[in-house]
């Protein structure tokens, strides 16, 4: 059945050609009928009983023309004038079955009448209907004067095919293309749900559930795990404004554009982050952020969906800000990496350039198994920060595997990074690294889940490439790295538990291990072979029976080396920045977290009170006291012995970080929002790059929240 639209200036309807001189046409009420139904009958006569499909079609289409031939009256004086012409009737079957005509186009008002009075003959009927359930649907005829039957018009179609038949018929497939209204699909696909710590935590209660068989330290998390436990779709329905415009639905509710057919989706936003701010410690300036970005994204199937992201940005941050954007620079002569983006050009005199582009494509041919190859970053780990590996350093690309069966999930990541100092850059080409990893989680129990994770990073000595012994998931990493080499690569081991207490309290840890010597560690010397770090956690869902209020607390504690090596190209970084914890080593952090939503409206608070053994980096004191992962720990180590957290310049940090908004689209997650975050940093003594600070840091923007900004440096 071919659709044609037809636009006038009086009515709109949808015309299904039958025969040359009779047509109608068929148009569901999407209003009355739920998103995603397919079945449809057309209404039914006394006469088409028992008939599907194109014989019921044809059959409706015939007692119409036939009812009419044999009641309407053409007026006396046009049959004295051998009056030729048509009229169009759009007429309605409602869902009673009643017909109702709606228009008449008509030479005359006594043709225009007698229509009418045919039409109000006609009986009651069958409505159509759509998944089982009455609708109303509309149709459009015209009645040829002279009146002609039924089989008369058959009889002349015919004849009119006969001599037409061997003329070529025009393609058709693109008109032909069905569209279905758009019930927002990507809820329920593979995709990948942008982390944000501030979204996730508007569904972490409810996926964490005592009695859930689901694995929550692996991010980020694709629509298709969440649903299972939070109703996305349900959420974002009853979060809809009421307006009926089309520039209205699409800022407050809707994608801008959004496709859906009988086996593909395809969704287009605008993404912004648009922030104006004042720092105290940016003296005569103001800081602000501009973002212009544009997000693809879709599905093919089932089984395929992608996303891809390209983000334009010129930005200037508070002071301390800029200054350790600035301690990251690359090779090359551009001045900063913006930490969490990339390299940035300069703007203007004080500001930065800073393109980003993201991207995914996700395959998932069972429940099993899916793969994913992607531009971006990672996360793995409970709470909000992560020893194992963080999505604080730059996007870089990756291919991983996840396979879900039974109590249990294991990924594997294999990731191409660089290291983009001086000493590594030839011909202006950064080195380039590789790292693969595995995790395995295991749900013991309703309550209890542990995890196991291997990591381990190398380079292209000796032209090694992208080793192919890693390239099996299942094989112990360490040992085929001390079998290549122990030190071509850098293997770190760590575990993760997470307690669910109740419905509404979890506890969390892990625990990272870099190099372990168990001799040193009977000793008790505190020898720098320890290299280890552990995180503990807790979590309070809907606290003090506050409904969707969250509050957190996290502890983490690394020693000094962790995360370097003696190579320094192996270590556990990317583009100058940690894989790990965004810290380096060399620290204890407290973190206090508050988050609460109601509707459209959020709040989010956040306290870091933390110790730092930064290295002096002075012509008087050069050691390498363990914070900096971008130097080798076999280098300038003051101590083999009596090595403890805070060696070094010993810095106190405290972050208040404090923000509030309302969500104005939740569809891109667009905010409007403000933020205020104060930070104070006292080193034991001053240096040329480590100096005490105090920053106030006030904010007001918009902003898609699509990635976390880390500020707490």
């Amino acid at each position: 059945m071919k659709t044609k639209i037809y636009v006038n200036k009086i009515f709109l309807s949808f015309t299904f050609t039958m025969s040359v001189l009779f047509a109608f046409s068929q148009e569901n009420n999407n209003s009355s009928i739920k998103p995603g139904f397919t079945a449809e009958q057309f209404p039914v006569f006394p006469n088409c009983e028992n008939l599907e499909a194109k014989k019921l079609e044809n059959c409706f289409y015939k007692e119409v023309q036939d009812f009419v031939f044999h009641n309407f009256e053409v007026p006396q004086k046009l049959k004295e004038n051998n009056y030729k012409g048509e009229v169009k009737v759009l007429f309605e079957v409602d869902a009673n079955g009643e017909f109702k005509v709606l228009y008449v186009n008509a030479a005359n008002d006594e043709l225009s009448e007698e229509a009418k009075r045919v039409f109000g003959k006609f009986p009651k009927i069958k409505p159509s209907t759509y998944n089982g359930k009455p609708t109303y649907s509309k149709y459009t005829i015209s009645i040829a004067v002279p009146l002609k039957s039924g089989d008369q018009i058959a009889a002349e179609a015919l004849a009119a095919a006969e001599i037409v038949k061997q003329v070529e018929k025009p393609m058709t497939e693109l008109d032909s293309i069905v569209y279905k209204k758009y019930h927002n699909p990507e809820f329920e696909s593979h995709l990948n749900i942008p982390f944000s710590h501030s979204y996730y935590a508007q569904f972490d209660g409810a996926m964490n559930q005592v009695g859930s068989n689901n694995h929550t330290a692996s991010k980020p998390y694709t629509y298709a795990e969440v649903s299972k436990y939070y109703n996305l779709k349900a959420v974002n329905e009853s979060l809809q404004k009421n307006v009926s415009t089309w520039l209205g639905r699409k800022f407050w509710n809707e994608n801008l554009v959004q496709i859906q057919g009988e086996d593909y989706w395809l969704a287009l936003n605008p993404i912004l982050d648009l922030q104006m701010g004042k720092a105290s410690d940016l003296d005569g300036s103001y800081t602000y952020v501009n973002t212009r970005a544009l997000n693809f994204r879709g599905g093919l199937g089932k089984q395929i969906n992608f996303t891809t992201t390209v983000f334009e940005s010129q930005g200037r941050f508070a002071g301390y800000y800029n200054d350790y954007a600035n301690t990251l620079k690359p090779s090359g002569g551009n001045p900063a990496i913006i930490p969490g983006i990339g390299i940035a050009k300069q703007f203007k005199t004080d500001a930065y350039d800073f393109p980003l582009a993201e991207a995914n494509i996700t395959y998932a041919p069972s429940k099993i198994f899916d793969f994913q190859l992607g531009y971006g970053r990672n996360f793995i780990g409970d709470g909000y920060r992560s020893l194992l590996e963080s999505d604080g350093a730059s996007p870089y690309p990756y291919f991983k595997i996840n396979t879900t069966f039974w109590k249990i999930k294991y990924t594997n990541t294999y990731m191409w990074l660089k290291d983009v100092r001086p000493d590594v850059t030839v011909d202006k080409t950064y080195a380039t690294k590789f790292m693969a990893n595995h995790y395995l989680s295991w749900n013991v129990s309703n309550k209890l889940n542990l995890g196991f994770f291997e990591s381990v990073v190398w380079t292209d000595t000796n032209n090694r490439g992208f080793d192919v012994n890693f390239v099996n998931p299942i094989i112990f990493y360490r040992t085929v790295e001390f079998a290549s080499s122990s030190k071509s690569g850098n293997a770190l081991l760590g575990f993760t538990g997470k307690y669910k207490w109740n419905n509404n309290v979890n506890l969390y840890g892990q625990f990272l291990l870099d190099e372990f010597s168990v001799g040193d560690m009977a000793k008790g010397e505190q020898s720098w072979k320890n290299k280890f770090g552990y995180q503990l956690g807790a979590k309070y869902f809907n606290a003090f029976k506050v409904k969707d209020l969250l509050l957190q607390l996290e502890y983490n504690h690394v020693r000094p080396y962790v995360y370097s090596h003696s190579a320094v190209i192996t270590n556990y970084g990317h583009n100058n920045q940690s894989l790990g914890h965004q810290w380096g080593g060399n620290f204890e952090e407290l973190v206090a977290i508050g988050r609460y939503h109601k509707g459209r409206y959020y709040a989010d608070g956040k306290i870091t009170i933390g110790t730092r053994g930064l290295d002096f980096d002075t012509a008087q004191n050069s050691y390498n006291y363990g914070s900096n992962i971008y130097k080798s720990y076999d280098l300038n180590r003051p101590y083999d012995t009596g090595v403890k957290v805070g060696q070094g310049n010993k810095t106190s940090v405290f972050i208040a970080d404090f923000q509030g908004g309302y969500v104005i689209n939740p569809m891109t997650n667009l905010k409007l929002f403000g933020s205020l975050i104060y930070r104070n940093f006292d080193p034991t003594q001053e240096t040329a790059t480590t100096f005490k600070q105090n920053t106030t840091w006030f904010s007001i923007g918009l902003r898609s929240d699509v990635f976390n900004w880390y500020f707490d440096y």
